[in-house]
């Protein structure tokens, strides 16, 4: 699943109010497929574009109990916008399934690579740590803790940079909040997630995803893990088996050595868990993160482009072996609401599901920001425009107060009158450039509170209090 797509891509097409729903795209192939869900390549009619389109069966969500992970993976992701991320374009939903239109990435899984025996460098690594502690950084600031880092997890773009996808048992923590449930890949998951189980910690934080890094680090490096879990094996061996000496082949430089046993550290407080830490070991000290950020930084290793970088028998599967296949849901779906003329469809949905669309959301942060330019391009033409209006009368008095300097030096000897004259001009000047300088706080004053008048009702006239088409007193 490699570059066919990036986050930054714009499709005009789509800057509308329409929905979108499953007749928008034409389904190409199954690539991927999970527990209860399947990823597949579709492709938008009318702009043309690539998407990879997850699609998991709501009746097997909920006969599992895992229908609120779907909700709950969705809701983040909307949130989310990353390089190093999958991101979601789209999200809908039918009768049948729930739908997240993401990112396409044809490069494949790390998995689908680790099990090809490709051989990543020091170097390749180290730039997949990069990458994916980046990823994993701006998801601490969002206060995101993923909770299944894995290869599995991991896809690489047809360059061969790397993206962190499947948020299903990812969690937003509040702020100085921890997790305390047993989540994860037992084969990944960090020691003290076993120790919360065991009750022998409160909980556990972010440090989790950055040993979870550490271990996929030494998988690509080594082909093998470096500890010997397994999903059937014991809490109390899993215990055991974390606490033991990890080991490092000899040939491996001693730099990146220290960047996995700084990863790899038993204890949460002494493992790496940020990029800045990251860039202060002796191995990635040397590389521009800014660059990293930018995908500017070539991968040593590039996906092969001749085949598509999955399981070819999934596609097989889809049209043989499926007894929905997706390519006949239309027909399919045209029967049932035939049959159920008298039924409103939209009960048939699940209430709590976000219909997202990240076009109109950047087309929303857009206007936006035009409306905050203009707001300041407002104030500084009406700021200029006092002045320009008040500079002729501020120059008056400074007329009036040299003449009556000149005709008090050109007549030293006149009469007392005069000068009597000449201070009261200059008392009623001092007296003309404070009322004038009065006037101007005044107007200054006038301005800053018609600006915020402007301010509160732009932002009442941009309350939207359209309901959601799938929402009924419940969230959107």
């Amino acid at each position: 699943m490699g570059a066919a797509n990036s986050s930054n891509r714009s499709d005009n097409s789509l800057y509308n109010d329409d929905d979108v729903n499953f007749d928008h795209f034409q389904i190409l192939r199954a690539i991927g497929k999970g527990s209860f869900g399947k990823v597949c390549i579709v492709q938008k009619r009318d702009s043309g574009v690539l998407y990879a389109m997850k699609y998991v069966s709501r009746s097997a969500c909920e006969s599992r109990g895992a229908l609120g992970g779907v909700l709950k993976e969705v809701e983040l992701l909307s949130s989310l916008e990353h390089p190093f991320l999958v991101n979601l374009w789209f999200s809908f939903q039918d009768e049948e399934d729930l739908f997240m239109v993401c990112d396409l990435l044809t490069g494949g899984d790390l998995r689908y690579h680790l099990q090809n025996r490709v051989e990543f460098s020091e170097e390749s690594v180290a730039l997949f740590v990069c990458e994916l502690g980046s990823a994993l950084d701006y998801l601490q600031l969002q206060r995101v803790v993923h909770r299944d880092v894995k290869p599995d997890n991991i896809l690489l773009d047809g360059a061969g940079h790397a993206h962190l996808t499947d948020f299903n048992i990812a969690t937003r923590l509040a702020k100085d909040a921890l997790a305390c449930s047993m989540s994860g890949t037992k084969p990944y998951m960090a020691p003290e997630v076993f120790m919360c189980a065991l009750d022998e910690v409160a909980g556990y934080t972010y440090p989790v995803d950055w040993w979870s890094l550490g271990v996929v680090a030494y998988e690509m490096r080594a082909n093998i893990r470096p500890f010997s879990v397994h999903s059937n094996t014991s809490l109390v061996d899993v215990k055991h088996i974390l606490s033991s000496p990890v080991h490092y082949p000899r040939y491996w430089s001693p730099d990146f050595v220290d960047l996995l046993t700084k990863l790899l550290c038993v204890h949460p407080g002494g493992r790496i868990s940020s990029q800045q830490e990251l860039q202060q070991t002796p191995l990635l000290r040397h590389i521009d993160f800014k660059e990293v950020l930018e995908k500017r930084t070539k991968p040593p290793f590039k996906p092969p482009e001749d085949h598509l970088n999955c399981d070819p028998c999934l596609e097989l599967e889809e049209m043989i072996v499926e007894t929905r296949p997706l390519h006949k849901k239309k027909k399919r779906l045209a029967k049932q609401r035939s049959a159920q003329r008298d039924s409103d469809p939209e009960t048939a949905l699940v209430k709590e599901f976000i219909v997202y669309n990240r076009f109109k959301e950047l087309k929303r942060k857009d206007m936006e920001k035009k409306e905050r330019e203009w707001e300041r391009e407002l104030e500084e033409a009406m700021a200029n425009s006092v002045v320009t209006t008040l500079a002729p009368i501020l120059e008056k008095p400074s007329e009036t107060l040299n003449v009556s300097s000149s005709l008090h030096q050109n007549a030293p000897n006149e009469t007392p009158t005069n000068t009597n004259i000449v201070r009261q001009s200059s008392k009623k000047s001092t007296t003309t450039m404070a009322t004038l300088s009065s006037s101007l706080q005044m107007c200054s004053n006038c301005q800053r509170s018609d600006s915020r008048k402007s301010k509160a009702n732009e932002s009442l006239e941009n309350i939207d209090r359209s309901p959601s088409p799938h929402t009924i007193g419940g969230a959107t």
